[in-house]
């Protein structure tokens, strides 16, 4: 075999070889795919640079590294390069038993549910993704939830102990931030372990936490609070994440490839005393450039993408509607029908039955349309229907929740603003409910269709955007419904949102234009 014919088999996949892989993957965020990182063209000068330092410092102790002199990059044998142990090897979190897979994401799952029960505060939520994202590519999603957890059982814990308010939303703040670490990295556990045709259901259960805990939580902490007072709220929040967080440290299992085989790889270099071994999945670049690269990214789509920018405006704009219900519906409940503590905390069913409506609506809604596309696919003899597949093509749903959110809001102000019978403002926030939750999963899924190996980064981007949304525009709720009343204060918000209702036609007719023309490079 000549040098080239050796080269040619362990030469670098190009990017585009790399990309092409990883969409057909569904990989996302810097997760690489099966035949290697994805590497910008300042990283590409980093690592070469990083190689050529490797290389001779490992030439001082052995002739093993063959050094290309033009490129100055190094090429290694297949030999040294560690990947799995074939197609079933159990390490490979696509291999685990299907029980701890399970067990992974419904652990996951919980500690979504818990950690929104004492964040209102939600700002936290903003930062947390920035953070942990990262560094759970770094370290290992593990780490990153076994710390997050501990910080925010302490955060949660100095809540109940708080001397005074202001401390009180200064920890509750900070608990935000840990306890966003389970929502910002779950849904890469979830891509960890299980191929992209089975990640339906489990994405499903695992956005029934996030779902319900705050809508739990207002329940069961209007009769903590009448019972036992409001600092019981924590404490009891605190035993149910120490409880979990025990049970996650024990059963749950590393599932991020590449720090697996991280790992994999220093225990073959301590046992064959082999230092050329790396893995296959090896970015090549330092820590600090690595985290750096996950940092940034995000913003930069929200300076530079229109697509991110909008979506943002507008699930962030649903999200902060729904914490404006979240803040004001027990006030105006004791207040307008004389609910005590408990009743008025039953007041946020209407809200979770509607959001579990509009899961189904949108789970059945957009598979039918996909079928329907891989089918028209199929009659045109195109192999595989992503050919054809369109990011738009995730959008109709969004159109139902446009129209919905507002006609909620009509309802629920107007009939408390005459005092009509309790359950008709109830069933106006389950509107509400089923429109919020429509809009939010449909352009969540475009972001993701939109930016394939980056959707992480920019559901990060989203994150940030609605989370501030949330945490701000709410502390003007109640003083806007005490200046304009139940009726002319949801009109307020209907309004606004009935200006948005031609954005789903919008974007479905010019989304792709939008896409081509605003494309960033080199993310």
């Amino acid at each position: 075999m000549t040098k080239e014919d050796d080269h040619s088999l362990t030469r670098e996949p190009t990017r585009e070889e790399k990309t092409a892989e990883a969409v057909a993957e569904g990989h996302d965020a810097d997760i690489p795919s099966n035949i290697g990182f994805i590497p910008t063209e300042a990283d590409e000068r980093r690592r070469t640079s990083l190689a050529s330092r490797r290389a001779s410092h490992a030439s001082k102790t052995r002739d093993a590294q063959v050094i290309d002199a033009e490129e100055g990059s190094q090429t290694q044998s297949e030999s040294d390069i560690v990947w799995w142990d074939g197609d079933k090897d159990r390490q490979n979190p696509y291999n685990f038993a299907t029980w701890k897979k399970v067990l992974n994401c419904v652990l996951v799952s919980a500690l979504t549910f818990v950690t929104p029960l004492a964040s209102l505060y939600v700002l936290g939520f903003a930062a947390g993704p920035m953070i942990f994202a990262p560094l759970s590519e770094l370290y290992g999603r593990q780490i990153v939830y076994h710390c997050c957890n501990v910080g925010f059982i302490v955060f949660v814990i100095a809540c109940a102990k708080a001397p005074t308010l202001s401390s009180l939303i200064a920890f509750r703040f900070l608990s935000g931030t840990f306890g966003s670490a389970p929502i910002t990295n779950g849904g890469g556990t979830i891509a960890d372990m299980i191929v992209q045709e089975k990640r339906g259901a489990a994405m499903a259960s695992f956005s029934i936490g996030p779902l319900l805990g705050p809508i739990v939580g207002p329940v069961v902490g209007g009769v903590v609070t009448d019972a036992l007072g409001w600092r019981w709220v924590f404490w009891i929040i605190a035993i149910m994440s120490g409880v979990l967080s025990l049970v996650f440290f024990f059963a749950s299992e590393e599932t991020y490839a590449p720090v697996i085989l991280a790992r994999k790889t220093k225990k073959l270099q301590k046992e064959t005393g082999n230092d050329r071994l790396r893995s296959k999945l090896d970015a090549g670049l330092s820590s600090a450039d690595y985290f750096k690269r996950g940092i940034l990214r995000p913003f930069k789509m929200l300076a530079f993408s229109p697509i991110c920018i909008i979506c943002g405006v507008y699930v962030g704009l649903a999200y902060a509607y729904l914490y404006i219900l979240f803040t004001s519906l027990t006030p105006l409940f004791m207040r307008i029908y004389h609910f005590n503590t408990v009743n008025a905390g039953l007041t946020f069913l209407g809200l979770g039955v509607g959001s579990m409506i509009g899961v189904a609506y949108f789970s059945a809604s957009s598979d039918k349309y996909m079928k329907k596309k891989a089918a028209i696919a199929k009659e045109q003899g195109i192999v595989d229907p992503r050919e054809i597949m369109k990011p738009e093509h995730r959008l109709p749903p969004l159109r139902i929740g446009a129209i919905l959110l507002p006609i909620g809001f009509f309802i629920y102000g107007w009939t408390a603003e005459y005092k009509t019978h309790w359950i008709a403002p109830i069933l106006g926030t389950m509107v509400i409910g089923i429109g919020n939750l429509v809009i939010f999963m449909s352009l969540q899924m475009y972001l993701i269709d939109t930016f394939t190996i980056y959707a992480a980064s920019a559901l990060a981007a989203n994150a940030v955007m609605r989370s501030i949304a949330g945490a701000v525009l709410p502390l003007a709720g109640l003083p806007m419904y005490e200046k304009l009343g139940m009726g002319w204060g949801n009109s307020l918000l209907g309004f606004v949102a009935a200006a948005l209702i031609p954005a789903p036609w919008l974007f479905i007719k010019y989304g792709e234009h939008l896409r081509k023309r605003f494309e960033i490079k080199d993310l």
